[in-house]
C-alpha cells in the first residue's frame, strides 16, 4: 500500500511562491496511476487543484491555471506543486492523492480533479497566504 507524505507548506504574503512536495513510499500497486493535489479551506469542500497522469499529461482547476504547476520526479517518486502568484484565497490545507488504474479516465478532467475518485491520501500541509 502506498504511503503519501506532503511537505513544503507555510505562510507567505500575497504574490509569493511555495513549492509543495509529496513523497510516495511503499510497494506500488501498479505503474498506471493518476496523482493530484487537492485543497480544503475551513468550512469548504475539498476541491481539485491539479492532476497528473503517468504519461505526463496535466490538468488544472481554472482558479490556478497559469499560476500553479504540477510535476513529478519519477526517480525520487515525488510529486510537486509549484505555486506562484499566491493569493489569500489560496489559503487552505493541501493534500496529495493517488488513484491506480485510472487509464479509462485519462481525458476526463472532471474525474481527475474529483476527490471522490482517489484512494490514497496524505495527511496534508497548510498553506496560508496573507494580503
Amino acid at each position: 500500500q502506498v504511503h503519501l507524505v506532503e511537505s513544503g507548506g507555510g505562510s507567505v504574503q500575497s504574490g509569493g511562491s511555495l513549492r509543495l512536495s509529496c513523497a510516495a513510499s511503499g510497494p506500488p500497486v501498479s505503474t498506471e496511476y493518476c496523482m493530484a493535489w487537492f485543497r480544503q479551506a475551513p468550512g469548504k469542500q475539498r476541491e481539485g487543484v491539479a492532476a497528473m497522469i503517468t504519461d505526463g499529461r496535466t490538468t488544472y482547476a481554472d482558479t490556478v491555471k497559469g499560476r500553479f504547476t504540477i510535476s513529478q520526479d519519477n526517480a525520487e517518486n515525488t510529486l510537486y506543486l509549484q505555486m506562484n502568484s499566491l493569493k489569500p484565497e489560496d489559503t487552505a490545507k493541501y493534500y496529495c492523492a493517488r488513484k491506480y488504474y485510472c487509464g479509462a479516465h485519462y481525458y476526463d478532467n472532471g474525474f481527475l480533479l474529483s476527490p471522490l475518485k482517489y484512494n490514497y491520501w496524505g495527511q496534508g500541509t497548510q498553506v496560508t497566504v496573507s494580503s
